[in-house]
């Protein structure tokens, strides 16, 4: 997967040798900066055709982290001139099953995650003999070249977690209580193992149904309630987080709450003080790079980090004190 295409691709590549005209009048004034797009340079988009991509998620229905990244996803797709498709399904084997819909359609790349990598090994080795190349985004950074994928956009969440721990150490946390919303999510279980591995405190664990906000909600009122010496309560998603800080309340608890990721409601929240600081991984960014790397490796043969580093989209820390650089943006529905 690392040997760059044929400076000639074949005819199944191509779908169209024109520009619609709005995109072709955008070229020639040279004034079109609403696609996100770099200057005046199309990068080849005129003499390439449209090529057909697809994004697979292991995303839940309606999460607002993974419209982050579905918007940056096409927001490339439309500077590209690709035909994208998203799908998603939470359940391993359903999207195992999407990616192999995506072989059979003939896609032309495939951006996908690897919450489970033992799920997506025959999907990806079906791409791969199909000549299809894969990318890697948000999740499996520690098994993406294991499993002949091109390239891997992300975050290093061990890292990321270790440097939450560090932070729990910074406000003299004593006691944290890490949750994870998804059993067996190799980004999560990497979080909470950093978390435990760099705070010199002690680290709970608590595994929640997340498809199920209530029993999430319930499940940290009935922990903090249990062990009043919990001071910290560490989630793994901004929808989450606003939860727990409910829960935090309802229970009577004086624990603080931080998280990994944010969306605009988890700014607001940062803002006001209700929780402490997210650890942003750019997901808008994460869907951006994954549809344009296979759009630069079709069209140029570029492979980010060369297929041996991963491309790195965080860890950075929002809190309160710097949280309005990016506020704009999150009103805007991109960060």
């Amino acid at each position: 997967m690392t040997t760059p295409p044929s400076p000639h691709p074949s005819s199944r590549l191509i779908r169209g040798t024109a520009l619609p005209f709005a995109v072709a009048a955008c070229v020639l004034l040279s004034g079109c900066s609403g696609t996100g797009g770099s200057g005046t340079d199309t990068a080849g988009a005129a003499d390439t055709g449209r090529l057909k991509l697809a994004l697979v998620t292991h995303a839940s229905k309606g999460d607002a982290f993974w419209l982050l990244v579905k918007k940056g996803a096409e927001a490339a797709a439309a500077k590209d001139g690709v035909d994208l498709t998203y799908s998603s399904d939470p359940d391993a084997t359903g999207q195992a099953e999407l990616v192999r819909d995506s072989v059979k359609d003939g896609v032309d790349g495939i951006a996908l995650t690897l919450a489970k990598p033992d799920a997506m090994k025959g999907p990806i080795k079906e791409a791969r003999a199909a000549d299809i190349p894969v990318v890697g985004l948000n999740s499996g950074i520690a098994s993406w070249r294991s499993e002949g994928v091109l390239e891997f956009i992300g975050q290093d969440e061990s890292v990321a977690g270790r440097a939450v721990g560090e932070k729990l150490d910074a406000l003299k946390a004593k006691h944290a209580l890490c949750v994870i919303h998804e059993r067996g999510n190799v980004a999560l279980e990497a979080r909470c193992a950093g978390v435990k591995k760099s705070f010199t405190g002690e680290t709970d664990m608590l595994y929640v149904d997340g498809t199920d906000m209530g029993a999430v909600s319930a499940g940290v009122t009935d922990r903090v309630k249990q062990d009043p010496s919990i001071d910290e309560v560490v989630m793994m998603g901004a929808d989450f987080a606003l939860a727990a800080v409910k829960s935090v309340k309802a229970a009577g608890s004086r624990a603080k709450v931080a998280t990994f990721d944010l969306n605009q409601d988890l700014v607001k929240a940062v803002q006001g003080g209700d929780v402490q600081f997210a650890v942003d991984q750019q997901p808008y960014l994460q869907g951006y790079l994954a549809v344009d790397s296979l759009w630069l490796y079709k069209t140029n043969g570029n492979i980010s980090g060369g297929g041996v580093a991963p491309v790195l989209t965080g860890p950075a820390f929002v809190t309160r004190t710097n949280v309005g650089a990016v506020a704009k943006f999150a009103a805007n529905g991109t960060r």
